[in-house]
């Protein structure tokens, strides 16, 4: 049987490999995950966000936050449950345990995007045709030069989210 991959999965694949956009392979999943709390592969999708997070750390410079998303990545993704989802399993947690150990041994060098090794064909052949249709090439590397892309958290729009903080701070502070 031929597994049906979610079209957010697909569209990860697509950001994580094509645009580079980390933030954005967190946005999508973390919605889809949050819309599908039974669908029995949390863990997958949890671990493949902290893949994005990393890799979005690591690009910043921010050796601590992407060592600790890649750890907490490995803790989750089985070969098992990397190869449920059409990827190569092996390959992607050597990747990943690789990365976390030359961060931990402190060891500096230039960044290079990760590639999410994919197994199953139809997979693959999926994503591509979403770059197509998008008008995005697979396998590009990092734009290092937009800021957009690199800092994105930091330039993002927050007022919404401070002031939904402040509403709930305002609540719990009434008395009842």
């Amino acid at each position: 049987m031929t597994p049906e991959y979610p079209a957010s999965y697909i569209a990860y694949l697509v950001e994580f490999h094509a645009t580079r956009d980390y933030f954005e392979c967190h946005e999508l999943l973390e919605e889809y995950w949050k819309e599908h709390p039974h669908d029995g592969l949390g863990a997958l999708w949890v671990g493949l966000i902290q893949v994005a997070v990393g890799s979005y750390h690591e690009r910043r410079g921010n050796r601590r936050g992407a060592l600790m998303m890649y750890k907490q990545a490995l803790s989750r993704l089985t070969h098992a449950l990397l190869e449920k989802a059409g990827l190569q399993g092996e390959t992607i947690t050597a990747e990943l345990a690789a990365r976390a150990d030359r961060l931990s041994a402190g060891e500096s060098g230039t960044f290079a995007d990760m590639n999410l090794a994919i197994a199953d064909e139809r997979l693959l052949r999926l994503c591509l045709k979403l770059c197509e249709e998008r008008g995005v090439v697979w396998g590009q590397p990092s734009d290092m030069g937009d800021e957009q892309l690199v800092h994105r958290h930091t330039l993002r729009d927050r007022s919404g989210v401070i002031a939904a903080r402040a509403q709930a701070a305002a609540q719990r502070k009434r008395p009842e």
